[in-house]
């Protein structure tokens, strides 16, 4: 079994034995799918709310996502990531000499503030972590932005994954609206501006900036919809997780070579208590979303949700028990990624084979702006029906 977070710790980090790698491998090996590129979504519906919800328990039906009220019951817990996509993708330029030599192009894209006092000491408290393309010629300094948003940029430190650390004169953050652009998934044209992505590449309850990627699970709400599941009794919390650049990082090799890039979570003493609260009471735990799975499961201590913050590097792979959530709203992942392997230790390989089978024959949409699905955990239907667990 995977090391579980220790109580009092609030960086969890898993390391996978050689048999669940190895079972890791040979489940993203069956069910790994050829998908045409005209699945993948390049738009999310309009308005959100109209996207497909596939239903996966014992069988398998087919919804609309505003269906959601009908298919939830009162009483049910629903947990939001409220983390806000910040603009991290930055063209920067290096410096130009004397001769009139330099000033090539860089894209750096911004992945995290960095806590490091032993590079904080020398160079300043406004360190971030970042890729920069091209990497090996990138040089020492770069300029990001222009005019009165200009940026300075010294690379002072190299991580792991070629991540590098940059150390800037002061706080970007707050010019990243006027510098930067949304940095969407690869496989999603961005197009010339970036207008439309600023409301369409968040959820409509994001609060706390921080995140490289959207929690997409939650493109699905309305402010509509959020109403009516109040209406219907459903409550609601929300915990932040910053999703990081690795959630774009397929499993390229054996899975036990694969590296978690550490996300920043948190978890508010009343969220701890509203989940805590809905479990001892039998009440239905439903995760928005993979990343507000990842939070729940870090904060997990073995009988409870922990109120806290930390970084977390957790990998939940098939034979991994998923312990918080009854159900789980997610989109329809990438083969070969983390996320199948997640969707897979909740739900279980046959009913994600099931799903998967159903949504490449059913001309369902793929990944970041698709459809999505309801899962109950393989812990079965008892428990996802809010009796013993």
């Amino acid at each position: 079994m995977p090391d579980a977070p220790q109580p009092g710790s609030m960086s969890p980090v898993t390391t996978l034995s050689a048999e669940q790698a190895a079972h890791a491998d040979a489940t993203l090996a069956r069910l790994n799918f050829d998908l045409p590129p005209e699945r993948i979504a390049q738009t999310g519906a309009e308005p959100r709310d109209t996207s497909r919800l596939m239903v996966v328990g014992e069988a398998v039906t087919h919804h609309i996502f505003r269906d959601l009220p009908g298919l939830l019951r009162p009483g049910d817990l629903l947990i939001f990531n409220e983390s806000r996509v910040i603009p991290a993708r930055v063209m920067a330029r290096k410096p130009v000499d004397a001769a009139g030599h330099g000033g090539g192009q860089v894209e750096v894209l911004l992945l995290r503030e960095e806590d490091r006092p032993d590079l904080s000491t020398e160079h300043g408290p406004h360190l971030w972590s970042a890729y920069l393309k091209p990497a090996r010629r990138a040089g020492n300094e770069l300029w990001l932005g222009d005019g009165e948003h200009r940026q300075r940029a010294r690379v002072v430190g190299q991580l792991e994954d070629g991540a590098r650390i940059l150390a800037f004169d002061r706080d970007i953050g707050p010019h990243l609206d006027d510098i930067g652009r949304l940095p969407l998934p690869p496989y999603i044209d961005p197009g010339s501006s970036d207008d439309t992505w600023r409301e369409r590449y968040q959820t409509v309850y994001a609060r706390a900036p921080g995140s490289v990627a959207a929690p997409t699970a939650g493109l699905h709400f309305t402010p509509d919809l959020l109403a009516a599941l109040d209406a219907a009794g459903v409550e609601r919390t929300t915990v932040t997780l910053h999703v990081g650049a690795g959630t774009f990082k397929p499993v390229t090799g054996p899975v036990a070579e694969h590296t978690m890039h550490a996300e920043r979570y948190s978890v508010t003493p009343e969220a701890a208590q509203a989940i805590n609260r809905a479990r001892a009471s039998g009440r239905r735990v439903i995760a928005v979303g993979t990343t507000t799975v990842r939070t729940l499961e870090s904060a997990w201590d073995g009988t409870q949700v922990r109120a806290g913050e930390g970084d977390t590097r957790i990998f939940i792979t098939p034979g991994t028990p998923v312990n918080v959530p009854d159900l789980l709203i997610t989109n329809l992942h990438l083969p070969g990624s983390t996320l199948l392997l997640l969707v897979t230790a909740f739900a279980g390989e046959d009913r994600i084979r099931a799903a998967y089978d159903a949504a490449l024959h059913g001309e369902y949409r793929f990944y970041s702006l698709g459809d999505a699905m309801l899962l109950t955990n393989v812990r079965g239907t008892q428990a996802a029906g809010g009796g013993t667990r």
